[in-house]
């Protein structure tokens, strides 16, 4: 079902799981959300599976929209939703259709047990995720509160199981969980000038003075500031990094400070150096029409990831300082604040334990993520939310989000939803366990 974002068009999708739940008999409904740009309606759909106790309910949270995918750079139609090969193909196996399939098959395996929950368990699938989430999961969270009534924990994409190279035979399987993320800023460039014919160009036309601005912003390099979610993570990661690296994984903030070979080595890895820095993309130029024409409007776009502590609108201020130029307005597009999530719960505890039985090996990970999710949203109400969906992924299928030829494993997908199952009744026999201790008496 195509529900590319934008336009999104989830409406059709939502109902479409809504009837899966009701034919398995669990509580479900549609809720019809926003769609500012007209057109066919978006929707979110939720399903709660009651439980028998009181304890604060779990939220599986995913999305129903996808990134656009171009046929022509696919091997099968990306809509097709294809199993060849032993995979299912097509836009959203991934991000984020299969972690709705798996948290809805996890829902309907649970209802059919004759083992109840100690709490409700909660699916939701929201619309508008890939474009910020803010008529998504962000409408929901401020206009029905009432879903999320007794949920006090949540499970979203952003993290998963990172898979041993195949000829790593001593890596151990990593469960990275994202305890947070880097805030969006996403701003608008427009560079205003003299309109015209291009024949007798003037230092006043716009163009120009957009390319000099992004000239300067290209070559700013932002400090490097280690947070203490990042110092854990690497602290975490020490026992598999290289030998002569793992001193510095334990001490990262301190050892980028004094050594300047582990600095160059550590940061000359894009993905490392978005942890440690606030970054900027230039992602989008709007110039002339023609090429005979100066425009008197050139614009640009940024996407800029902020390390917790800093608001877009401060970053927005450092950039018109930094091009200096008054005939350059800047626009904020999308932000908003990054929440953390602690690691010391019992639903983190159950991950551990799940990951323990697995594979001995099996060491997890707190993270920061570069990209966003919809956890936020969740973060900002007081709920603990991480970003962990349990299936394991090499590093070649992770580069399927967002890309051509997105595909799943029919084994990882089937034994992601087994491990989910076995992840909620962990975390319901732990924090069982953990308030039975606490309410013991001291002797």
């Amino acid at each position: 079902m195509q529900t590319v974002n934008p336009p999104g068009r989830e409406q059709a999708l939502a109902y479409r799981f809504a009837e899966i739940l009701s034919r398995e008999g669990i509580e479900s409904d549609v809720i019809t959300t926003p769609n500012p740009n007209g057109g066919k309606p978006r929707a979110a759909v939720w399903g709660r599976l009651r439980g028998q106790g009181d304890r604060p309910g779990l939220a599986l949270l995913s999305h129903l929209d996808t990134v656009p995918a171009d046929p022509s750079d696919w091997s099968v139609p990306p809509f097709s939703g294809r199993i060849a090969g032993g995979y299912v193909w097509g836009r959203g196996a991934l991000d984020a259709k299969g972690v709705a399939v798996t948290h809805l098959m996890t829902l309907i395996e649970l209802a059919s047990s004759n083992q109840r929950l100690e709490r409700d368990l909660l699916f939701i699938a929201t619309p508008d995720e890939e474009t910020g989430g803010r008529n998504g999961a962000g409408w929901i969270v401020a206009n029905h509160p009432e879903i999320l009534e007794g949920i006090g924990y949540l499970l979203t994409e952003g993290g998963g199981i990172q898979a041993a190279a195949p000829d790593e035979t001593t890596h151990a399987p990593i469960w990275g969980v994202a305890l947070t993320e880097k805030t969006p800023c996403w701003l608008e460039l427009r560079a205003h000038g003299r309109g015209g014919h291009s024949s007798a160009p003037t230092g006043e036309d716009a163009v120009p003075r957009l390319v000099a601005a992004l000239d300067k912003i290209r070559r700013a390099e932002s400090p490097v500031r280690v947070l203490p979610e990042v110092e854990q993570m690497f602290a975490a990661l020490a026992p598999i990094a290289p030998e002569w690296d793992r001193a510095a994984y334990l001490n990262l903030s301190g050892t980028l400070e004094r050594d300047e070979g582990f600095r160059r080595r550590f940061l000359d890895n894009p993905g490392q150096n978005a942890l440690v820095r606030n970054t900027i993309s230039i992602t989008y130029l709007e110039g002339g029409p023609a090429t005979n024409v100066a425009p008197s409007i050139a614009r640009a776009q940024l996407d800029a990831r902020l390390l917790p502590g800093r608001t877009c609108a401060q970053f927005a201020a450092a950039i018109e300082s930094l091009i200096d130029d008054s005939t350059i307005e800047i626009e904020e597009i999308l932000s908003f604040a990054s929440r953390a999530s602690s690691a010391d719960t019992p639903l983190f505890r159950a991950i551990e334990a799940v990951a323990v039985r697995q594979d001995p090996r099996g060491l997890v990970v707190p993270r920061l993520i570069g990209g966003f999710t919809d956890a936020h949203w969740f973060r900002e109400t007081g709920i603990v939310a991480y970003g962990f969906v349990p299936r394991t992924l090499s590093a070649e299928e992770a580069e399927g989000v967002h890309g051509a030829n997105e595909r799943i494993a029919v084994e990882t997908l089937t034994k992601g939803i087994a491990l989910q199952i076995e992840l909620v009744r962990a975390f319901d026999a732990i924090e069982a366990a953990e308030h039975r201790k606490q309410a013991e008496p001291v002797e």
